[in-house]
């Protein structure tokens, strides 16, 4: 066995050994979320930036959850990332913490730029 496939080798086994080399279930409302992650964009922009393209990475990161404005509730947060022509996009969306549904109770746009 060569240098390089040994090193390969044990990046490998320390990757599933720090993971537990389990993967994680993905999060029940994650399909909605990305369901609902084009029509966000489509509010943001107008059709001249999406007549250049626009991809939204169907990857969904699980935050950690929030506190609710109100009561004692806490909300999932789900982060996705979209790209339109030169600009990045990160966006959230919030679900109310009740089994068995995928009630959105809020959602956020934010361009990853520097404007300075």
């Amino acid at each position: 066995m060569t240098t390089r496939h040994t090193l390969g080798l044990s990046c490998a086994l320390l990757i599933l050994s720090a993971g537990g080399g389990q993967a994680q279930a993905p999060h029940p409302c994650a399909a909605d979320a990305a369901a609902k992650a084009p029509a966000l964009i489509r509010l943001h922009v107008d059709d001249a930036e999406l007549a250049k393209g626009a991809a939204v990475d169907p990857t969904v990161k699980v935050l950690p959850p929030i506190k609710a404005l109100k009561g004692n509730g806490r909300f999932d947060v789900l982060e996705l990332r979209a790209h339109i022509y030169k600009a990045d996009y990160r966006l959230r969306f919030l679900y109310a913490q009740i089994k068995g549904s995928c009630v959105l109770m809020g959602q956020e746009i934010i361009e990853a730029s520097d404007p300075y």
